[in-house]
């Protein structure tokens, strides 16, 4: 992407509701025409206020946001042409699904011949097209969902807006929709800005995400770097499963270090936030990364634990590991080895440099 590309920008936006604590803090956002772009963090950290600013549904206290390079700051929300959906759907209960999806037509005054077919178009792109003629209570909620998708979709426009769209949604048809919104993104090539505090979701959807945490921005990157190198503590801790190391910085060496823990082992990762020798740091690694070693494998970088509990998830087993004066450590392995580990034996684990980070 290139930053030509770029169909909405944030631009030192803040927003505060008291005129004391800002709820966004100077955001620079840029989000590329076309892409699929989420908005993860906590409740509070910023994110629903953001897209509610893009909305016009609130006011920048300051800042300034604009569309293909046009302010729209001080723009209505009816007037920004952008699509939105959220979690309560909003239907009409006494309206047809055509009728509810043909809504937006009607304000704008589209002829009649026009909305029936933009509405069956409509239809069509989320596989209702024989429901028309049902009321919102006929259907489930996943139905509801793509009505609501569809309403959004029906006038073509330049942005869609979600806000939680699938909080309802039990976990199965979730995971459903959540690809199901992926290819339909893929399908239209419109522009998807995404709300959610669901990391698997943002991961499994997006083409990237921003991480907000406190009114800022921690990180925002494609999917697959945003949880391979989490730029700090809160991206490693909030995105994806992790395994947390306390430790001391021993000594440094371009952009690794090595770290002593409590118990005196070393080892060696990568000094992600410039820490000095001395500093107090926290290693980070994702569980899948983390090796069991076999007897007679002398591999380094490595750390003894005592295997408190083995937890069966399916498609692999969880480990739940105890080290000196650490908190519980999480290392996943395959499903082969049920039934060769018992609670309470020692384990040798490898930590491979390249895969542990250590956050100031």
């Amino acid at each position: 992407m290139t930053p030509s590309s770029a169909l909405v920008k944030f631009h030192g936006v803040q927003k505060t509701y008291d005129g004391q604590a800002l709820v966004v803090r100077d955001l620079h956002l840029e989000i590329q025409r076309g892409e699929f772009l989420s908005l993860l963090g906590p409740s509070g950290s910023g994110k629903t206020t953001t897209l509610m600013m893009l909305a016009g549904f609130e006011s920048p206290t300051a800042g300034e946001i604009s569309l293909d390079g046009v302010p729209i700051t001080r723009t209505p929300p009816h007037k920004r042409n952008f699509g939105m959906v959220f979690q309560n759907y909003a239907l009409f209960p006494h309206m047809t699904v055509a009728e509810n999806i043909a809504y937006p037509l009607t304000v704008r005054k589209v002829p009649k011949a026009d909305r029936e077919a933009k509405v069956q178009r409509a239809l069509g792109m989320v596989q209702l097209g024989p429901m028309g003629d049902r009321y919102p209570s006929q259907l489930s909620g996943g139905q509801q969902q793509r009505v609501a998708l569809a309403r959004a979709l029906v006038f073509d426009p330049q942005l869609v807006l979600m806000d939680e769209p699938l909080g309802a949604l039990d976990k199965q048809l979730r995971e459903h929709m959540q690809l199901e919104l992926k290819a339909l993104h893929r399908r239209l090539g419109v522009t998807f800005v995404y709300v959610t505090h669901d990391q698997s979701e943002a991961l499994t959807m997006s083409d990237r995400v921003a991480v907000f945490n406190e009114g800022v921005i921690q990180q925002i990157d494609r999917v697959d770097r945003l949880y391979e190198t989490p730029a700090n503590r809160f991206v490693a801790g909030f995105v994806g499963d992790n395994s947390v190391l306390d430790a001391r910085i021993s000594r440094t060496s371009g952009d690794q270090c090595e770290v002593e823990l409590a118990d005196g082992t070393r080892l060696t990762g990568l000094n992600v936030n410039s820490a000095q020798a001395g500093d107090t740091v926290q290693c980070s690694i994702r569980p899948e990364r983390i090796m069991v070693l076999r007897d007679g494998d002398d591999r380094g970088n490595r750390l003894h634990a005592t295997l408190g509990d083995v937890i069966y998830f399916g498609d692999h087993l969880r480990l739940r590991c105890e080290a000196a004066n650490q908190p519980e450590l999480s290392v996943k392995v395959p499903l082969e080895q049920l039934g060769s580990m018992a609670e309470g034996q020692p384990l040798a684990l490898h930590i491979p440099p390249e895969h542990l980070r250590i956050y100031r």
